[in-house]
């Protein structure tokens, strides 16, 4: 995917720069199986945390965010991420500093309930015909 050298930049210093509710959650999802990218540039946008395997951007919205031109812009931002595959979940920075971890299984839940089960059961209860 094409990504701009502006939004490379900026996704650097944001690395080097999170918010508070960033830190927590980007501790929380190192405990798990999964692997997430942080502030990793998409395109000429960069999405908080990203689970290439999973297709899956997790952003934490601050409160500029329900201003209706912010809005907007993430409707606009999400519909991009979305029609390349990826699913994308918000939280409020609050919830992810005060429930990291209902945040976390949120997430998990999402997953899991995404991901087919390997070797499913035959359909039928297994009969065969002779």
């Amino acid at each position: 995917m094409h990504k701009s050298d502006r939004a490379d930049a900026s996704a650097k210093r944001m690395r080097r720069e999170p918010t508070y509710a960033e830190k927590r959650l980007w501790k929380a999802l190192r405990q798990t199986d999964l692997h997430f990218r942080r502030q990793a540039p998409f395109g000429s946008y960069i999405v908080d945390s990203v689970c290439h395997q999973h297709r899956l951007i997790v952003e934490l919205d601050g409160g500029i965010h329900n201003l209706p031109q912010v809005a907007a812009r993430d409707a606009e931002r999400d519909l991009w991420l979305t029609g390349r595959g990826y699913r994308v979940m918000r939280f409020l920075n609050e919830q992810a500093v005060s429930d990291t971890s209902g945040v976390v299984r949120m997430i998990l839940a999402r997953v899991r309930a995404d991901t087919p089960t390997p070797n499913p059961s035959p359909q039928g209860g297994g009969e065969h015909a002779e």
